[in-house]
């Protein structure tokens, strides 16, 4: 019931769909309990039960409106009717008046799911508005220790089930008020009757209950291995070609199926219980409904103190609240599975994010100095990356950074955009801590161009104009000549308006890293980033990707991470890394002169050596 309590606060914005909705399950829950009693008149029109009265009763007030005054009005009305238009006729006005409840009591239920369904809509929308804005907010480590095939089931599934589940309890205003209006008119009719009504609900309580305890845990269990599976698709279509040819699809194929057999166990366990719970809990009705015609048939047969016709109605009635409580059985069912899954998608709305801005954070709008990197450490587990490293990036300048793998050269691009924070030390923008800077105005100084260029599934024109909110088609056209890309773009049956497909699926490596390029000019930020940005091209692409660099960095301050020694050589300062630390920095031309770490890197590329 808590997570139930924190939903609550997306009706805030639909509350007035929520109260028609309410009005409306008013008027159907009393319309509900109207419609049986109307059955009342057409029983003694039929059977042409009741006393026969001539005279009008008499209404002094509200004080004389009970069932007394109501029956006796009924028996004048019929009395009368039946006398001057004849027994069809008052048949036909009867019926007409059940036809007219029934017809209202619909409509109503019409109404009130109408202006629900609003309401349910509505908040869907805006929990998953608010699911997608938190994840998009946070910060890269959170993606790196989750999976994602499980955050895109807590994204869409488990939310489907919230809206599932805690839409059907909100309907549940409806259901308690029929129930009260129905034992109101039972009592009315027989007080006597109605004492063996309320045996039965808190035995179906009580079995409700017992049964739900089980539901929830369970609905968790099952939600989380639906994370894995929706993983698991996501892993499989990924790498299908690796699949392929390794000839793996046995191992993949018995890894899919022991989740899926996992989840059908637990559904099947699930199913089971909530399956037992409808048909016990209207055998119980039931029950109850035959020992009423036992005990009810000797108030009728022997006492004699209740008349046949108010009997059949009671009955009706009676029956009528089966339908309420096994709706009421259902929703606490939906309710335990409602709360599993809101627990899943609270984890993503409860996660916190470390790198979020400072309330004074300052915005900045130019780069006017350097960067330097003072006394740094960083560590994103247990083993330390960096250390003690110190560097500074003058405005203006290309400084490269070169070493093996995993010697922290990404690590400190993912740094100064503060994807991470340092652990140790600080990093300064123009002198300026960038923990004390906005996080968005920090990156919109910074471009940076990828070695994985990333392309969304939308065309040529938007994936380069991205993040930009007016676009200027001479402007993205500008950029695509600046990246060499102009030329190919020219030979798509669209052109700027050709789709890229799935990641880019649609286009070679080359052309690829071109756009991304393209884009990271369109952007025109004074600094550029470049991260392995050439080492999966071919040859003749490199050198295409290479000329579209140097285009770009062009009057540009520039981080160059690179693999590929023969794309640093025109850096202002290379820095030779080795575990975290620098080994050497200095031209390319005096590193050569070391005949250390470089002139040792540049000799196993086979680099020509002037």
């Amino acid at each position: 019931m808590k997570n139930f309590k924190r939903f609550l606060k997306y009706l805030i914005a639909y509350r007035k769909f929520q109260i028609m909705s309410i009005l409306f399950n008013i008027l159907y829950a009393l319309f509900s309990s109207i419609s049986m009693l109307s059955l009342l008149p057409m029983i003694k029109v039929l059977f042409e039960e009741g006393e026969k009265l001539r005279v009008k009763p008499v209404f002094n007030g509200m004080k004389d409106f009970d069932l007394n005054y109501l029956e006796n009005y009924l028996n004048y009305f019929i009395t009368t009717t039946r006398e001057t238009k004849g027994p069809l006729i008052t048949l036909i006005t009867v019926v007409g008046f059940v036809l007219t409840t029934f017809l209202l009591k619909n409509l109503f239920s019409y109404l009130s799911i109408v202006y629900m369904t609003y309401l349910n809509n509505g908040i869907l929308k805006d929990l998953r508005q608010d699911v997608y804005n938190k994840v998009i907010s946070l910060n890269v480590a959170f993606f790196s220790n989750e999976r994602k095939g499980d955050l895109i089931a807590r994204m869409t599934s488990d939310i489907n089930t919230i809206k599932t589940s805690f839409m059907s309890v909100l309907m549940m205003v409806r259901e308690p008020l029929t129930i009260i209006f129905t034992l109101a008119a039972m009592i009315a009719i027989s007080w006597k009757l109605t004492i063996f009504v309320f045996f039965f609900i808190p035995i179906s309580g009580y079995f409700i209950s017992r049964i739900g305890k089980t539901i929830r845990s369970q609905s968790g269990d099952i939600f989380a291995l639906e994370g894995q599976l929706l993983s698991s698709i996501e892993e499989t279509l990924g790498g299908i070609k690796i699949i392929k040819n390794f000839t793996s699809e046995g191992y993949f194929s018995k890894k899919f199926n022991d989740f899926a057999e996992n989840i059908n166990t637990l559904n099947n366990a699930i199913g089971k219980k909530m399956s037992l719970s409808a048909p016990a809990s209207e055998f119980l009705g039931i029950l109850v409904i035959s020992v009423l015609l036992v005990y009810g048939g000797t108030l009728v047969l022997v006492d004699q103190s209740l008349s046949g016709g108010a009997f059949i109605a009671y009955m009706g009635l009676a029956y009528q609240i089966l339908t309420p409580a096994k709706a009421i059985t259902r929703a606490n069912h939906a309710l335990q599975g409602g709360n599993a899954a809101y627990e899943r998608v609270a984890f993503i709305l409860d996660a916190e994010n470390p790198l979020q801005d400072d309330p004074n954070a300052k915005v900045i709008t130019e780069f006017n100095k350097e960067i330097k990197f003072n006394n740094i450490s960083f560590k994103y587990k247990d083993e330390y990356v960096l250390k003690d490293f110190n560097l500074t990036v003058p405005k203006g300048k290309m400084v490269a950074l070169v070493g093996e793998s995993g010697s922290g050269k990404s690590t400190l691009a993912n740094l100064v955009t503060r994807f991470y924070d340092v652990n140790e030390g600080n990093i300064t923008f123009d002198g300026v801590d960038i923990k004390n800077v906005t996080t968005k105005s920090l990156r919109k100084q910074m471009g940076i161009v990828a070695q994985d260029s990333i392309l969304f599934n939308d065309t040529i024109a938007n994936n380069i104009s991205l993040g930009i909110e007016q676009k200027d088609k001479n402007q993205i056209i500008a950029s695509a000549k600046v990246a060499n890309a102009h030329n190919f773009i020219m030979e798509f049956p669209n052109q700027y308006e050709n789709n890229v497909g799935d990641g880019g699926s649609l286009l070679s490596g080359g052309q690829r890293q071109r756009i991304a390029i393209a884009r990271a000019v369109m952007k025109n930020p004074p600094i550029m980033i470049l991260d392995e940005a050439t080492s999966a091209l071919d040859t003749e692409s490199e050198k295409l990707v290479q000329d579209a660099l140097e285009n770009m960095m062009e009057n540009r301050t520039s981080i160059v991470i690179a693999h590929r020694l023969s794309t640093v050589q025109k850096a202002d300062l290379i820095v030779v890394m080795k575990k975290g630390r620098i080994v050497e920095q200095g031209t390319h031309e005096a590193l050569l002169k070391k005949k250390g770490t470089y002139s040792n890197l540049v000799a196993l590329q086979s680099l020509e050596v002037n």
